[in-house]
């Protein structure tokens, strides 16, 4: 693995799913551009579906880090862009499906809007590829 999470006894312990540090080990830095709720062929998948689309946007992300030799795990920070905070909780079981532990630090934010009015959510990521 790529990277090492840290939740210091000196911070607040995580209330979802993110860490409080994560630090980059040896290996290949990979930034992967804000993903959105479109599939392979450009078609906008869960339109009004938060969870659809926030499985798309993670299926998007992991479909990325296979390409350059990457796996999920070796994810250490995301970055994540909601046009309504109302759906947190929603995003929140979703992550849950694909991350177990170890994971990644994040920061959430609330937008006026993304690319397209369909699109209800955007997340980067950063990994670290041993």
């Amino acid at each position: 693995m790529g990277k090492t999470v840290l939740n210091p006894p000196t911070l607040c312990r995580p209330f979802g799913i993110f860490s409080n540090v994560a630090l980059a080990d040896q290996g290949r830095t990979c930034f992967i551009s804000g993903q959105v709720a479109i599939d392979v062929k450009g078609d906008t998948v869960g339109k009004g579906d938060i969870r659809l689309q926030t499985r798309q946007v993670l299926r998007n992300i992991r479909a990325a880090l296979e390409a350059v030799g990457g796996a999920w795990e070796d994810i250490a920070c995301i970055n994540v862009f909601l046009v309504n905070m109302e759906h947190l909780q929603a995003v929140h079981e979703v992550r849950a499906e694909f991350w177990s532990g170890d994971y990644p630090a994040s920061t959430l934010v609330q937008v006026a809007g993304l690319v397209h009015p369909d699109f209800l959510i955007e997340i980067n990521a950063t990994a670290v590829i041993p």
